[in-house]
């Protein structure tokens, strides 16, 4: 591996996000400078352009536009109203009621919406005042809403997962779903528990406990919303239907859903099509962006030099997991989720596999780990989507994340080291 196209690429991305450059034109214009450290100037324009292409060409990616729509047409059509007040009935009694409320509105949200902006924004949003008024802090509300959102990117059905079977190439979607439901169910009764302690600690305010009416009632209300997920994930597990098909099923049922519920018009329909439709676009500009990056480092054969240099340093796979966890959440914290996984996937999936590692069960612990560092500054998104909705500052807020982050550190260690937390499901399906 020559030296100077590796310095090339990290000094030239480095550089271009210090300066403020988005990060998918970061990633496309230092991956060309890389090229022409290589290559003559003609071929390495033709080469960047054209790898940007040929990684949107997959059937798959069709996916993402679709679920992104769903999730759009869910956020706006009243879905988490209903799911805030079934999670309410459920745990609104226990102690810090209105933050386990949030946790588990949050990861059903996110999972029938597949985005953790949109679960931030709608849980913020609607819970957020009425923390407040309950004499919860500001701050601790949005820490806990900042970090329940993530839990949706591991259940699924979700973008990031589809984007991993892409890197991976080739790993079940059936599969990677269903891996990722235990993670993701886990991850958020960590966060319970230690949000449930904090109000305790802080004697914060416990609601009243609710009758099995007002349980079923709030049941049956949101039972059309939860229903989507049997609808699409059980139709991909039974192989009924292919995750592109299940996303276009999806569109469809919460389309249904909007107009039954009486929160979409046909008046809000382009404005939702055109937030979608903007959405898509950045997530497939970073995806093509990604792809030309991944292509790069693989032409600088940088991907088989590092998993030399890790096997290298020890054949212990406690080590070598431990290694790429603390790398991968170092990438977190300065890179979105998506780019991420695109280009560190080709690099470190060789060297776990080397290990005897299932490429499912690396899959959750990359996508579980990364979400981390989208509730982490400097590029964390959905820590200002969270401080936004909230109206008040990272600084403030730092205090009851603190241990949020351990506990979801805690669930990612976890599912490293115990495989068949993610591999159970997988294979009771024969998957």
């Amino acid at each position: 591996m020559e030296n100077i196209p590796v310095l090339v690429l990290v000094i030239s991305f480095i550089c271009l996000l210090a300066i403020g450059t988005p990060v998918a034109w970061s990633i496309a214009i230092s991956s060309l400078l890389t090229m022409l450290v290589s290559i003559p100037g003609i071929p390495a324009f033709t080469t960047v352009s054209q790898r940007m292409a040929t990684g949107l060409d997959s059937f798959a990616l069709l996916a993402i536009p679709f679920f992104i729509l769903s999730g759009e047409l869910m956020n706006k059509g009243g879905i988490a109203q209903r799911l805030i007040a079934f999670a309410k009935t459920l745990v609104g009694s226990l102690p810090g009621g209105l933050a386990l409320i949030n946790v588990i509105a949050a990861m059903l949200m996110g999972a029938i919406a597949g985005s953790a902006m949109a679960s931030a924004s709608a849980m913020g949003s609607i819970l957020g005042p009425e923390m407040e008024k309950e004499g919860y802090s500001r701050e601790f509300g949005a820490a806990v809403n900042i970090t329940s959102a993530t839990t949706g990117l591991i259940i699924p059905p979700s973008n990031v997962l589809i984007v991993y079977s892409l890197a991976s190439g080739g790993a079940s979607i059936a599969a990677l779903f269903l891996a990722g439901y235990i993670p993701g169910i886990l991850t958020g009764l960590f966060l319970m528990i230690v949000a449930s302690f904090w109000a305790k600690k802080k004697k914060y305010k416990v609601g009243k406990r609710s009758s099995l009416k007002e349980v079923f009632k709030t049941f049956i209300d949101a039972l059309p919303s939860l229903l989507m997920l049997v609808v699409v994930i059980g139709g991909i597990v039974t192989g009924i239907f292919t995750a592109t098909e299940a996303s276009a099923i999806a569109v469809l049922y919460s389309l249904i859903l909007g107009f039954v519920y009486k929160e979409i018009s046909s008046a809000k329909l382009p404005q939702i099509l055109l937030d979608s439709a903007s959405t898509t676009a950045i997530v497939m500009l970073l995806i093509g962006a990604s792809m030309c990056m991944s292509w790069a480092l693989s032409y600088e054969n940088i991907p088989q030099e590092i998993s030399s240099g890790l096997l290298g340093l020890s054949d212990n796979k406690i080590v070598i997991l431990l290694i790429i966890n603390l790398l991968l959440l170092f990438v977190g914290v300065f890179m979105d989720m998506t780019p991420a996984v695109l280009i560190f996937t080709p690099i470190f999936l060789p060297v776990v596999t080397k290990l005897g590692l299932d490429p499912v069960h690396f899959g959750i612990i990359m996508v579980l780990n990364l979400c981390i560092g989208l509730c982490t500054p400097p590029v964390g998104s959905v820590l200002f989507v969270g401080v936004g909705v909230a109206k008040t500052t990272i600084e403030k807020v730092f205090k009851p994340l603190l241990p949020l982050f351990i506990a979801m550190i805690v669930a990612l260690f976890l599912v490293t080291y115990f495989p068949q937390l993610s591999l159970w499901l997988p294979s009771l399906f024969d998957l």
